[in-house]
């Protein structure tokens, strides 16, 4: 059978709601599959639980635990299952009357790593900017006044005279900065308007505004639309191998708030010095301009190269990771 055939057969055997740990333990002791050199099964067992979810595959459900973690089952067994704990107040256990197994899971800031690798990919520096270390005058109201990342990227002019030519008429035009709110997942409504709109206040100043998760729930693409088309915020599903990743609307353009980029460089230490090495590269002579944009590169976010250290970095972190050829076989 297919990965997928045993991860239902498994859901089935195991009757109520489990976790990918049980989901793979009993897979290897039923020999329903045989993962051969798969490195990361247990990865791949919680990614392809996941993708039945966000395919909108009806057969499997899944609910969140305490501690940020999910549980499946099937659909067709719900009926089996109490009002407690398919509100996520208890934790089940399988129908072996086994403890559940207690699963690890990623830290939303796991994944500004693999965020920062998708934009360098595209030409853009970025860094995180931690709201911990804002000073906000003890004003609960001005949280969302900065995004989890910002990125920068800058008009690649091969020629130094157009590159000189237009810095002295616009400088403004020599570069475009932008705005990413980063989630783990988007499953409700609420969720994503939530979102959302935190992504469009954080991002007022910006060029470029966009809002990121992990997971969207397959049921919010309309919803997610509209919203684009009224407020402008971009959207970006990451994917575990972030060269995979993809924009499922784009940003509308805006001209920078300068009033609010100088707010943010005075409650931001970090910010103030991401604009700082931004105009440092910009107004740096030829001669100076690759060892400034070498300086920007140190300061901003580090990023993963090679399809070898995502795989190895998403082990590490517990984030869901399987290779084509596991997809191709499931």
């Amino acid at each position: 059978m297919t990965l997928k055939e045993a991860v239902l057969k498994s859901l089935e055997d195991i009757g109520g709601i489990t976790n990918y740990s049980t989901v793979y333990k009993h897979v290897v002791e039923n020999n329903y599959y045989d993962f051969k050199t798969n490195k990361t099964p247990g990865n791949t067992i919680s990614a392809i639980l996941g993708d039945f979810v966000r395919a909108g595959d009806t057969r499997v459900k899944r609910i969140g635990q305490e501690g940020g973690t999910y549980s499946y089952y099937l659909t067709k067994n719900e009926s089996n299952i109490s009002i407690e704990v398919l509100s996520g107040s208890t934790v089940s256990q399988s129908s072996s009357d086994q403890k559940p197994i207690k699963t690890e899971t990623y830290d939303e800031r796991d994944l500004h790593l693999l965020l920062s690798s998708y934009l360098k990919n595209a030409g853009i520096y970025s860094k995180t900017i931690f709201h911990e270390q804002s000073t906000y005058n003890k004003d609960s109201n001005q949280i969302w006044t900065h995004p989890d990342m910002i990125g920068i990227k800058f008009l690649n002019l091969q020629s130094n005279a157009s590159r000189n030519f237009l810095k002295s008429v616009n400088r403004v035009d020599s570069f475009k900065l932008s705005s990413y709110e980063l989630k783990k997942e988007i499953n409700t409504d609420a969720e994503l308007k939530k979102a959302y709109f935190q992504a469009v206040s954080n991002s007022s100043w910006a060029n470029y505004g966009y809002l990121v998760a992990f997971e969207f729930s397959s049921g919010l693409n309309e919803e997610i639309e509209r919203l684009n088309q009224s407020f402008g915020i971009g959207v970006i599903q990451l994917d575990a191998n972030p060269f995979k990743t993809k924009t499922l609307f784009p940003a509308q353009y805006r001209d920078l708030d300068f009033k609010t980029i100088d707010k943010l460089c005075k409650i931001n230490k970090d910010f103030e010095r991401f604009i700082e090495h931004t105009e440092t590269v910009l107004v740096a002579e030829e001669k100076y301009h690759k060892a400034v944009e070498k300086e920007l590169d140190e300061f901003c976010d580090s990023y993963l190269k090679t399809d070898e250290q995502v795989q190895k970095y998403c082990q590490e972190k517990h984030i869901p990771y399987f290779l084509e050829q596991d997809l191709q076989e499931g």
